[in-house]
């Protein structure tokens, strides 16, 4: 018992210099001398970090067979980019996910109907308020003789995207409310037609954008009374970038004297109905296809690491010494005592501080340590499963214990937890789905993309369903066809 308490408090003390290292590099990275405009400038790209799921802000189009993210932001952002004379990079990731990566140094900008405020500005820094649309209320139509102002809203449930300031003014603004936060707004629009919530809080051009698209939504005005400096659409920088934030804001002050963000808004709508000229799911199968190649690499390529690294840890396990046993069971526990989405996000945002690692591959290197430590212990059981009789055996004859291991206990052992690491497998191609979160465009990812273009919330769900079952009933038949021909040859 001493041991595992000696182990465990090691464990935490080397954790928490890991972490102290981290936040160290963290404020030196922060507060290092500025030269973000400089560093744009040589690297001759504006890297600009969006979530294309919130019309007409920005959004994906597919033109010519290729996909694109247009929107009055990314007009705002190329904007920039040209004043710059530098190239525009966009990548995506989800909203919640924006402002982490302006912190870990992953961007240089992040756009997407971001609204300034206190809490806000204590972590990034940003420009000027580029446009100011407004804050409203989508509802069912069938409700509008209900809910006709928000005075008529107080003791409801309330839908709006997690950590943004419409999330806040429900909360603060209308008595008794019930709020409902989730990442997407594609999910919160499929919350608001089935009922799930009575209405949604979200910024007027996009809740006008929705009812021109769905004949079943219609939309309230808030009624807020709010600082024009907090509630409008602003770029974020990473603290410090005083260099860049004023070369965006002269690009903002020619937006505004131009007024550049009407025709934004325009080129927007013309995008926005080519999306709706046919939202069958047809026309959109090749976002799921492209899904289906992104989750197909991550699972293969995460899947055989993850056996290289089960093996390694199973050995280390079993070793008489002590170091690697003690490594061995103190990976295998920390990486099962997380969830699977932290550790994506440590390894893109946390490591991706020191190094940067592009999302796809954090990806693979995220779900091939967290499969690891499963097969970790799918072996050490398959490895206990042997008799050990046969070992003495094998050892009366002579065998080494490294002999013994590879031509004797292992393939035993692989042939008993078959079955297992076949589960493993499948788990696997579900679980990658987490990945879309840093903008891997997965299966899930291009499904929530095809939502937010098509305007249709479940269709597109039900797709992305039919695929994985597809895929995993497909792999099911072959990894038991493969154990019925094992168990024929033993």
């Amino acid at each position: 018992m001493n041991d595992i308490i000696k182990k465990c408090i090691k464990t935490g003390i080397l954790l928490l210099v890991a972490a102290i290292s981290i936040i160290a590099l963290f404020t030196i990275n922060t507060y290092a001398a500025d030269n973000s405009l400089k560093r744009v400038e040589q690297r001759k790209e504006l890297i600009v970090v969006t979530s294309p799921d919130y019309p007409p802000y920005e959004f994906q189009v597919n033109q010519n067979g290729k996909e694109q993210i247009k929107g009055m932001d990314m007009d705002v952002a190329q904007k920039i980019a040209k004043d710059l004379h530098v190239k525009l990079v966009v990548k995506s990731m989800s909203f919640d996910s924006l402002l982490v990566a302006i912190e870990t140094g992953k961007a240089d900008m992040a756009i997407g109907g971001i609204n300034p405020t206190q809490e806000r500005r204590q972590s990034v820094a940003f420009s000027k308020i580029y446009y100011n649309g407004g804050q409203s209320f989508l509802i069912n139509k069938v409700d509008a003789g209900k809910y006709r102002s928000r005075k008529n809203l107080s003791h409801t449930n309330i839908g709006a995207q997690t950590g943004t300031l419409q999330y806040d003014l429900a909360k603060q603004k209308i008595p008794g409310v019930s709020v409902k936060g989730m990442d997407k707004t594609t999910d919160l629009i499929l919350a608001l037609k089935t009922h799930k919530v009575d209405a949604l809080g979200i910024e007027t051009p996009s809740a006008e954008a929705y009812v021109k698209n769905d004949k079943s939504l219609a939309m309230i005005p808030s009624g807020y009374n709010l600082n024009v400096n907090e509630v409008g659409a602003a770029i974020a920088m990473k603290k410090g970038s005083t260099s860049l934030v004023n070369a965006a804001n002269k690009s903002i002050d020619q937006i505004k004297k131009q007024k550049l963000t009407d025709k934004y808004l325009a080129d927007a709508g013309k995008y926005m109905k080519v999306n709706t000229v046919n939202t069958s799911m047809v026309h959109y199968f090749p976002y799921f296809i492209k899904g289906v190649e992104y989750t197909a690499l991550i699972s293969v390529v995460a899947s055989l690491f993850g056996v290289i690294i089960g093996v390694s840890l199973a050995l280390m396990r079993f070793s008489k010494i002590k170091l690697l046993r003690g490594l061995s069971i103190s990976y295998t526990e920390f990486v099962r005592g997380t969830p699977l989405m932290v550790q994506v996000m440590f390894v893109y945002f946390g490591i991706g501080m020191v190094v940067n690692i592009p999302a796809l591959l954090s990806g693979i290197i995220a779900v091939s340590l967290n499969s690891g430590a499963y097969v970790a212990e799918i072996i050490r059981g398959g490895i206990n499963s042997v008799a050990k009789g046969q070992s003495e055996a094998a050892s009366s004859l002579g065998l080494s214990k490294a002999d013994l291991m590879r031509f004797m206990v292992l393939p035993q052992a692989f042939k008993n937890i078959w079955p297992a690491l076949g589960n493993e497998f499948i788990s696997l191609i579900k679980e990658s789905s987490i990945v879309s979160i840093i903008g891997v465009t997965d299966l899930i990812y291009q499904a929530n993309i095809v939502r937010a273009d098509t305007y249709r919330g479940v269709m597109p769900i039900f797709v992305a369903m039919i695929i994985y079952f597809v895929i995993t009933f497909a792999l099911t038949r072959i990894l038991n066809y493969y154990e019925g021909k094992m168990k024929h040859a033993g």
